[in-house]
């Protein structure tokens, strides 16, 4: 079996074979027709989120074709939960204590066959073609997710989103589907970010180093992994404002002084994701309807993929597919 490998972290990705894939008790064989590629995908390759195997394969925004029924299916980031821990208990799967996550603890996608756990592969619409469904898998999950810790749209009308990459261009579909206000914040003098913010829906868009036009936000997401947002992002909303930090991994935040956070404002993060998640951004998806801006790439480019998502060349998600030419949708 053809596959991208990670050997060890701080490596690259190298195109190699793998003994074929064999599914254990609960599992599912799953042909791979596409995998998204996250910014997750990059903190395991740098060691920033610890693997628990090597060698590895990375890729957790998966669109497959399950061996034994031909069904269409969508393999997440949560991967297997126990089921029994405290977390669990309360309904927490997402906080579960012994998780095990796709392309971390379990290979991924980016490989031409792969095993899921059936419980955890989600059942895609037929009308979602698998280069647009596979950014939905964590980008459009962990973003609505995000959203959804901030509060509701009659009470968060001006959001922010710091960070305007997969999740956030979603996410600002959703947001002005809702009626709000998008207010996006991008790296100083990203003209070209800015104005895709822009197309998405934004209102306003401008450096991180800015303050948003109208006033203050009542509520502002944090994408992208720098805890130096952190403070600016409080500054930038009201007393009473939720501050929503949506990675898996951040740079550390540096000390503030309490009286940005004073003002009963919260910060709070997003951790992982829920089947229930899954199967709310599914039915909302049509409904926006969500319009994933998507570059591809052949799968023994999945490195390029990675390469460009880190230099901020990518506006929108990038997917990688098993054959075919790498293009722009």
């Amino acid at each position: 079996m053809h596959a991208m490998v990670l050997d060890r972290p701080g490596t690259r990705l190298r195109p190699g074979e793998l003994p074929e894939p064999v599914p254990g008790r609960g599992q599912v064989l799953l042909d791979v027709r596409a995998c998204g590629v996250c910014r997750t995908d990059l903190h395991v390759l740098d060691g920033e989120v610890a693997a628990t195997r090597s060698p590895l394969v990375l890729g957790h925004q998966v669109v497959a074709t399950r061996r034994d029924t031909g069904a269409r299916v969508g393999v997440p980031w949560l991967g297997w939960t126990d089921g029994d821990c405290p977390a669990c208990r309360r309904g927490q799967e997402n906080l579960c204590e012994h998780a095990l996550f796709t392309g971390k603890d379990l290979d991924g996608g980016f490989a031409q066959r792969t095993v899921a756990d059936e419980r955890f592969c989600l059942a895609l619409p037929d009308d979602l073609d698998d280069v647009h469904a596979a950014p939905l898998l964590c980008a459009g999950l962990i973003g609505l997710r995000t959203l959804r810790a901030a509060g509701p749209a009659g009470e968060v009308r001006r959001l922010g989103l710091y960070g305007f990459g997969a999740a956030a261009h979603l996410v600002c579909q959703i947001a002005v589907w809702e009626g709000r206000e998008v207010y996006a914040f991008t790296r100083p003098g990203d003209a070209r970010g800015q104005a895709f913010a822009r197309e998405q829906g934004a209102v306003w868009a401008g450096g991180t180093d800015e303050p948003p036009g109208g006033g203050l936000l009542d509520a502002a997401l944090i994408f992208a992994p720098a805890g130096e947002l952190v403070p600016l992002a409080l500054r930038a909303v009201r007393p009473g404002g939720t501050v929503v930090c949506g990675g898996i991994h951040m740079s550390d935040i540096p000390s503030l002084p309490y009286a940005d956070l004073w003002g009963e404002r919260v910060l709070r993060s997003v951790a992982n994701l829920t089947r229930a998640d899954g199967t709310a951004l599914l039915e909302l998806a049509p409904r926006v309807p969500l319009r994933p801006q998507v570059t591809t790439y052949a799968l023994d480019r999945a490195q390029d993929a990675l390469d460009d998502l880190r230099s901020g060349a990518l506006a929108g998600a990038a997917v990688v597919v098993m054959g075919g030419r790498p293009d722009r949708a």
